[in-house]
Order: structure tokens, then C-alpha cells, then sequence
């Protein structure tokens, strides 16, 4: 059994429990919760957001990440796991499912993480996004309107799926933490993300509009 520190990422849709759970299983691993936009992006990042170019939004978010991963890896380096909410993949599956035409190859000496898909009912997921009292930006909006798309963009990566419906964040996170991580570390998964540099074919979006299949 490799004593290499864990690197894990939760990944899904809006409502699956990302959030929720990310800090908590940081804590229960005596992790890093790592941001994967950094507080130096924060103020572009709302400017960005304004916007409605795909591949712009991509951009910053892929700069972003580089950015947290160096992060990651100094953690690792150190021999301190890592958790975040979210990785590459998310960037890359909306991004993609949101008309992003960008192709993209990621370095294969970038950390990878043990991935966890968390997933949930439809109509409980719905539920949870309607208590929630975020206001909701434009590109959430178009992300729940390619929720298919970014759904089967996430099946190109080897994820460990853990369904979090009927469940609560504590019963989530137990779901988790009984997954066999045996020889996972920072290299955990099989495939490197960049063997997957193109997800989907483009799809012609406006930030205003509705993707178009």
C-alpha cells in the first residue's frame, strides 16, 4: 500500500453536494481543502462571468486551476493530502457543453486525483437548488439547461460514483470514505485527464440563450 498522501476531487452537477462535503471530508482526512480559483482570481473572475465568451471563460478557469495545482502539488509534496471541489474535469465537460471549441491536452505530470462523481435523483436535485438562496449567474443557468451534455462529458473520466439522493452530507461522506482508496494517491486514477482532450463535439451557445444540439 503506497503512504503517498491522498489526492481527492469531488466532481457533478450543481446540488449533488459538492460543497457540503468537501470541507468535511478535508477534515476527516486531515487534508488541505484546496480553492481550485485561487483568491487571487476572485475579482476577474466575477468580471469574467459577466461575460459570454465560452472559450475566454474556459481560459481563465484552465489558468485558474494551473495555478491550484501547483498549490496541490507543493501539498503533496509535503506529505499533506488534498481535497477540492472540483478539478480539470469540471472546467473541461461545461466548458465543452457549452460550446467551448478549444481543444485541450493536459500536462500528464499534472496531480490527479482520486475522483469521486456525486450524483443524485433528478427531482431531489432540483429540489435542493430551489432551497438554496445563491442567486443563480447566467452560465449556472445555461450549465442546468446542458445538464445531459456536461453529464456525459463527466463519463469520459474514470470517477468513482457515489449517489447521494435520500442521503445526508454526513451519510455522503461515509459513502466515501469506505471507498477502497488502497494504493491511491496524488496518481490515483488509470487514465491521465489529458487522454481526453476532446469531449464533445461544439455546440453553438450564446450566454442569453439555450445550447443548440
Amino acid at each position: 500500500m503506497s503512504d503517498a498522501p491522498l489526492f481527492e476531487s469531488l466532481e457533478g452537477l450543481r446540488g449533488t453536494g459538492k460543497s457540503t462535503v468537501a470541507p468535511m471530508l478535508a477534515a476527516a482526512r486531515g487534508a488541505v481543502l484546496v480553492p481550485t480559483v485561487p483568491l487571487i482570481y476572485q475579482a476577474l473572475r466575477r468580471e469574467v462571468d459577466l461575460r459570454e465568451n465560452a472559450e475566454a471563460r474556459m481560459c481563465f478557469y484552465l489558468s485558474a486551476l494551473f495555478t491550484a495545482a501547483d498549490e496541490v502539488s507543493g501539498h503533496l509534496s509535503a506529505g499533506t493530502p488534498v481535497v477540492v471541489e472540483s478539478y480539470f474535469a469540471r472546467c473541461l465537460a461545461t466548458h465543452r457543453a457549452l460550446g467551448a471549441r478549444l481543444g485541450v491536452r493536459l500536462p500528464p505530470d499534472l496531480p490527479q486525483p482520486m475522483t469521486y462523481q456525486l450524483t443524485c435523483g433528478e427531482d431531489e436535485r432540483r429540489r435542493r437548488l430551489a432551497d438554496r438562496t445563491k442567486p443563480v449567474s447566467r452560465w449556472d443557468a445555461l450549465v442546468e439547461g446542458a445538464a445531459d451534455r456536461v453529464t456525459d462529458a463527466y463519463a469520459q473520466f474514470p470517477m468513482h460514483p457515489v449517489d447521494t439522493t435520500r442521503l445526508d452530507p454526513d451519510e455522503v461522506l461515509q459513502a466515501i470514505l469506505a471507498t477502497d482508496t488502497q494504493g491511491a494517491h496524488h496518481r490515483a486514477d488509470t487514465e491521465p485527464l489529458g487522454t481526453y482532450p476532446h469531449l464533445l463535439p461544439p455546440v453553438p451557445c450564446r450566454a442569453e440563450g439555450t445550447c443548440r444540439s
